[in-house]
């Protein structure tokens, strides 16, 4: 009797450490827009050491993750900067209803501190001193669509596109300005108040309206559990000092 009850408890023991494991190896694929990369590093450790769900985001533009997710990349969540692609998924049947979780602006930015004394954006942009100019692809990345509108809206577009270099996210256009390869970026307001973005100063845009983003779980997802956990985390005030202090509402 004794040792058909210590084979029991051999066989529950075993069992409770397979249920452990597979907890902790539930991990989800997030495609995350670029603009979000530096909330979404701290927002990822305190959702994994409150669920032991792993994440493990991917930062890129929103036009190009759409374009990924549609051809069957393996994606469980999907972190746009706009509203437009995710409520295409939606509509697509690949996505379920998205949620916005992040309203963001676009600005512009720049390291060098002769021109920090200027008034505003355009009248930085408009100086002749300045040889390059970089801007995310406005047909892949919001923000780059944003501030290209704004642009085309005040009259300014033609007379600095000969300057323009495109990034193909708004990471890559803020890099561009970081590392000195343009003089001046437009980027989003996260990467301006990011460590490195504190370095140089930034303008904001009225004439760019707020970019409003959504999130969407994707339909192909073997987590759907952890998936909604997840959104429901990214919509708590818990995280709302975080999306503040990278200047998003």
């Amino acid at each position: 009797m004794r040792r058909f009850g210590t084979l029991w408890f051999v066989i529950l023991v075993l069992l409770g450490i397979s249920s452990v494991s597979a907890a902790d190896s539930t991990s989800l694929n997030v495609a995350v827009a670029a603009n979000f990369e530096r909330p979404m590093e701290e927002l990822a450790y305190i959702f994994e050491k409150k669920t032991t769900i792993l994440l493990r985001p991917t930062y890129s533009a929103t036009g190009k993750f759409y374009a990924q997710i549609k051809n069957g990349a393996p994606f469980d969540v999907f972190l746009a900067a706009d509203c437009r692609r995710p409520d295409l998924l939606y509509k697509e049947g690949l996505a379920e209803k998205p949620v916005i979780y992040a309203r963001g602006q676009a600005v512009l930015w720049t390291r060098i501190k002769a021109l920090c004394s200027e008034q505003s954006w355009q009248d930085v942009i408009k100086k002749n001193s300045l040889k390059k100019i970089s801007i995310s692809d406005p047909i892949t990345a919001p923000y780059g669509e944003a501030a290209a509108n704004a642009l085309k809206k005040t009259g300014i577009w033609e007379q600095i596109y000969p300057k323009l270099i495109f990034g193909h996210s708004v990471s890559q256009a803020f890099q561009y300005a970081e590392m000195g390869s343009t003089d001046v970026g437009f980027t989003a307001l996260s990467y301006a108040l990011s460590k490195e973005g504190k370095r140089g100063c930034y303008w904001p845009i009225p004439e760019a309206p707020p970019v409003v983003q959504k999130a969407c779980i994707l339909k192909r997802t073997e987590n759907r559990h952890a998936a909604e956990l997840f959104i429901k985390f990214l919509r708590s005030d818990e995280i709302k000092p975080i999306l503040m202090k990278y200047g998003y509402r």
